[in-house]
């Protein structure tokens, strides 16, 4: 059975830092691409960060420079270290883990970024 777990969320100041993990299980870990997509009030789910299975990492836009997605092949864990939030990151925050026609997802952890 696989199992994608987030941890971390929570309510943070504008400006404030948050570190998002997420676990899996069931999985060849390694061999799949690792996504954190969130999605928040009233908006469609988007990708914010990605990284493949050799490391090469992608951005949006919106939080490029702010945000650092990595992974940990021995330990199946993926994280997504956020800085400089703002208000309009709050959202749900998704782990995602692909490959091929295997598409899995997380619960979901929320972040609020409120003063």
């Amino acid at each position: 059975q696989v199992q994608l777990v987030e941890s971390g969320g929570g309510l943070v100041h504008p400006g404030g830092s948050l570190r998002l993990s997420c676990a899996a299980s069931g999985i060849i870990f390694s061999s799949y691409i690792l996504g954190w997509y969130r999605q928040a009030p009233g908006k469609q789910r988007e990708l914010v960060a990605s990284i493949t299975q050799g490391g090469t990492t992608n951005y949006v836009d919106s939080v490029q420079g702010r945000f650092t997605i990595s992974r940990d092949n021995a330990k199946n864990t993926m994280s997504l270290q956020m800085n400089s939030l703002k208000a309009e990151d709050t959202a749900v925050y998704y782990c995602n883990a692909r490959q091929l026609l295997y598409t899995y997802w997380g619960q979901g952890t929320r972040v609020t970024v409120s003063s």
